[in-house]
């Protein structure tokens, strides 16, 4: 049954585990990475996908996402840019796809999120967007369940 809204999204986001989640999550991020030029961000995501990611090479692809959102949120300023903002929102989406496992934490879910919010300032900045976001991620995360072989 195809997921149909944000109870359901999260809670399927929520059964998956770690390699999983951030791999979900790295697809919601391809969305909306044409919104950043940062190098560390495109890294971050392709990283990400990888299933045979090792926790040292995640701490180092972790930190650098981290030091993007960091220089992001600093270039965004006093003046609303939004296409700024939501450059800074995408290296936050990124940052969650490749963060530490933490207990009770859905990174998935924050990234879905932060790529919701970047495509929100897009459509600020007066760039004609007819995404759906949502409805796109419901259909990544069903996708990926279905080539997991559990039926969402």
């Amino acid at each position: 049954m195809p997921t149909t809204n944000d109870k359901e999204f999260k809670e399927r986001l929520a059964a998956l585990d770690a390699g999983e989640q951030r791999q979900v999550a790295s697809r919601f991020v391809q969305r909306v990475a044409h919104l950043t030029s940062d190098v560390r961000i495109k890294a971050a995501l392709e990283m990400a996908l990888r299933a045979d990611i090792s926790e040292a090479e995640l701490a180092v692809v972790s930190q650098a996402a981290n030091a993007a959102k960091v220089e992001s949120y600093a270039q965004c300023g006093q003046d609303t840019d939004w296409r700024t903002q939501a450059g800074h929102f995408v290296a936050k989406a990124a940052a969650s796809c490749v963060a530490p496992a933490g207990e009770g934490q859905t990174p998935a879910w924050e990234a879905a999120m932060q790529v919701r919010v970047a495509r929100t300032c897009i459509a600020a900045s007066g760039e004609i967007t007819d995404q759906r976001e949502a409805e796109a991620q419901y259909a990544i995360l069903d996708d990926f369940l279905s080539k997991q072989g559990t039926q969402p």
